[in-house]
């Protein structure tokens, strides 16, 4: 069985997943293992370059440089050397593709998808290979994690940091606010969103909207007034600039909204 079941490189600022390794597994124990890796993943930047989460039937392993950071998913089985030998070897692959400056434009998750292959290959290597054939490396980790060991967390203690994060400061429950608890959730069903700012597409698509709606307002002023002068059998031709005007002054007004939020 493979000891390395899943590997993922991701941003440590803001916990961006660049690429991830496919995955093969979907137990519910591994599926929440996942979650977690997520998470923690989001708060890299608090730790310092190698960390050991440990939960019941998985260990997730995170090695850091810079910017960019590598996490794996193991089995119990596999020696931390190894785990971290893999991710090591998975940073300087990623490092030596992928400039700082790429990384730190991406914008959406998963943006190196051309790099999930080379994942695929270093993972399988380092899951079939005989350890006498890894040599000095591993030896090298090896004394590295004697001399500095790695931070050590709980997969538990990730979701309650999360949650103080996000401005969720545990409390102790009495009998009334458990009560209040439960009568908001209730009541208050709807997701609790938080506003990203607001990127150089999302003002060009608000300059373009005004920009539209202000066409479409001189054009259907010009036919309105033809039609009066001519004819009174272009309604229709006048609502068709219209009504794009209204929709444009709509859209551009949600567009102000959520950008003064």
């Amino acid at each position: 069985m493979s000891m390395i079941l899943f590997a993922c490189v991701v941003r440590v600022r803001d916990g961006l997943p660049l690429s991830a390794s496919t995955d093969f597994y979907h137990t519910q124990d591994f599926l929440e293992c996942r979650r977690r890796l997520k998470t923690l993943a989001s708060r890299l930047a608090q730790y310092p370059g190698r960390g050991t989460a440990e939960g019941l039937n998985f260990i997730i392993h995170f090695s850091s440089s810079g910017d960019v950071a590598c996490l794996a998913i193991c089995s119990r089985q596999c020696p931390a050397a190894m785990a971290f030998c893999f991710l090591e070897t998975l940073w300087w692959e990623f490092t030596a593709s992928y400039d700082n400056t790429c990384v730190g434009l991406a914008l959406r998750p998963y943006a190196f998808l051309e790099f999930d292959g080379i994942i695929q290959k270093v993972k399988w290597h380092f899951n079939y290979v005989n350890f006498a054939q890894m040599g000095s490396s591993l030896e090298k980790i090896q004394e590295e994690l004697e001399f500095q060991p790695p931070v050590l967390l709980k997969l538990e203690d990730t979701d309650v940091a999360n949650g103080v994060m996000n401005g969720h400061t545990p409390m102790p429950l009495g009998p009334e606010m458990i009560f209040t608890r439960h009568l908001c959730f209730f009541n208050c069903e709807a997701p609790n969103f938080r506003m990203e700012p607001v990127s150089a597409v999302g003002i060009l698509s608000l300059i373009l909207n005004i920009m539209c709606a202000a066409l479409n307002l001189i054009r259907g002023i010009h036919l309105t007034e033809h039609s009066l002068q001519v004819a009174h059998e272009e309604l229709g031709n006048i609502l068709a600039f219209f009504i794009p005007f209204v929709a444009c002054v709509f859209q551009s007004t949600a567009e102000l909204c959520f950008m003064t939020v």
